[in-house]
């Protein structure tokens, strides 16, 4: 056990002080201490997906002009709209009830068919955009986004994300 011993003359008729500091709840304090915060270093990542506001621009991060992409589009009350397209041009659509666990299955069926990126092998992923409107509920966003990362493309080594997210703005 730590301790401090500090034992002197005493001269003048004074008592030598003695004691000890027991450092075994300092170290307990420090250990959890220092869980928590990996512990919630962990957390802060493990409920992240990638999403980027790719704007196009001079700066040539642009992606080229004839790249498949599906679009999903949630601006409407009733149902959403998947579209497939090539540039502007729109080469698939279709229309999906307003069901989360729909839109996922959907969204699923539409890749297996239609995606570019669809390879075990292949390290890119396709991309998908979502279009909303200014108005939209954020859990609504955040529900589209899980169904879209809900997609998961085989790989050798276990499995990613099918879709690499951007979001679009108006």
């Amino acid at each position: 056990m730590g301790g401090i011993s500090m034992s002197g003359g005493g001269g003048r008729g004074r008592k030598t002080v003695d004691s000890e500091i027991n450092m075994v709840p300092m170290i307990d304090l420090m250990m959890v201490t220092i869980a928590f915060l990996l512990i919630t270093a962990v957390w802060s990542h493990m409920s992240r997906i990638d999403g980027t506001a790719s704007v196009p621009g001079p700066d040539g991060t642009q992606p080229p002009l004839h790249t498949r992409s599906l679009h999903v589009d949630m601006r409407a009350a009733d149902h959403f709209v998947l579209s497939w397209r090539e540039g502007r041009m729109v080469a698939r659509s279709v229309d999906v009830p307003r069901s989360y666990p729909a839109l996922a299955t959907a969204i699923a069926a539409e890749w297996r068919t239609n995606g570019v990126h669809t390879s075990p092998t292949d390290p890119q992923r396709d991309e998908a955009v979502l279009h909303t409107a200014d108005d939209t509920p954020f859990k609504d966003m955040v529900a589209v986004m899980d169904a879209i990362d809900a997609v998961k493309r085989p790989q050798l080594r276990g499995e990613s994300p099918a879709f690499a997210l951007t979001l679009a703005t108006q």
